[in-house]
């Protein structure tokens, strides 16, 4: 959060994901709170878009082996990626 990603960071966990984009977008009570509509953010750009301007809107933490990535949540994910 100190240091917000880049476009080009949030394109390459894009990349990496087996997950759908919308996927990377946490619908918690900040989403809700802030008005936004899942529907409205299913595209990679839309997400990118999102996450540029709410990073705290993303799904945490994300972590990458080699040329794939996971969502650790939950914990179990990381665990097939290793």
């Amino acid at each position: 959060m100190k240091s917000p990603l880049e476009r080009s960071d949030l394109e390459r966990f894009l990349d990496l994901l087996p997950d759908e984009p919308a996927e990377l977008v946490r619908k918690d009570k900040n989403f809700k709170a802030l008005g936004l509509d899942a529907a409205d953010y299913t595209t990679r750009n839309q997400v990118i878009g999102v996450l540029l301007e709410h990073p705290e809107l993303m799904q945490r933490p994300v972590v990458i082996r080699g040329e794939r990535a996971v969502i650790a949540r939950p914990s179990e994910k990381v665990e097939a990626l290793l």
